[in-house]
């Protein structure tokens, strides 16, 4: 799975996918991590890729031209027909399990990392498939929501976690957060781990697993407990 990032800050990107679980589904070629500067594309002699916007108003937006060459370069250097391409906005959907499980299944993904007051709605016209949130509040760029989509979407293709980090347990499952862990020592700070869990009889431990995951989702999500019941 290839995934394109269009933004202008492209040195986030390098930092992060050179780190851990990222690192290694690189290496084993399971995922490809293109990133384009989109100030490379610029028509302007100085690179310019903002400007005011029309009806006045506070602060700059990004300029069609920049983005939408970005933007052909990819699909025409891959051959990409009809792609994915994923604007991140606080007016998008707010992302959550199953669109990182649905966007797994595609073989490239184009994110569009915005800024300043963000981009030319004529962009989002004519190539953005999905406007994507990470949650209700403002951030300087799309660079970070983008890395959370990459880092959700990545570790649902098959060989990226190893068997030790499965993700089939893991929060979300059947809209249940997980339940709590516990290792050594067996007490700490006058506090212990359940009996259950040193039991050895795995029913139990199943069972007590996932009465947590349903209370600790009850308490703490009601949104997503409600989902569970259906």
């Amino acid at each position: 799975m290839r995934f394109h990032i269009m933004t202008l800050f492209p040195e986030i990107f390098h930092s992060y996918m050179n780190e851990s679980i990222m690192k290694r589904a690189v290496e084993k070629n399971i995922i490809e991590v293109c990133v384009y500067n989109i100030r490379d594309f610029s028509n302007n002699k100085h690179k310019k890729v903002d400007d005011y916007p029309f009806g006045g108003g506070a602060g700059m937006v990004m300029t069609p031209q920049p983005i939408y060459d970005t933007y052909k370069h990819i699909v025409d250097k891959y051959n990409i027909n009809n792609p994915r391409v994923i604007y991140l906005t606080p007016k998008g959907k707010v992302h959550n399990q199953t669109i990182a499980t649905d966007m797994s299944k595609e073989d490239d993904v184009i994110l569009l990392c915005g800024h300043y007051e963000g981009v030319d709605q004529r962009i989002i016209d004519l190539i953005v498939t999905d406007e994507i949130s990470i949650g209700d509040y403002v951030l300087t760029g799309g660079e970070l929501p983008a890395l959370i989509l990459i880092d959700s979407i990545s570790r649902l293709i098959p060989g990226v976690l190893s068997q030790n980090e499965s993700f089939e347990e893991e929060s979300f499952k059947d809209n249940l957060l997980e339940y709590p862990h516990y290792t050594r020592p067996r007490e700490f700070m006058e506090l212990e781990v359940p009996d259950v869990l040193l039991s050895g009889n795995h029913k139990n431990i199943d069972k007590w697993r996932h009465d947590e995951s349903v209370r600790i989702t009850k308490e703490r999500r009601p949104d997503l407990y409600k989902k569970a019941c259906k």
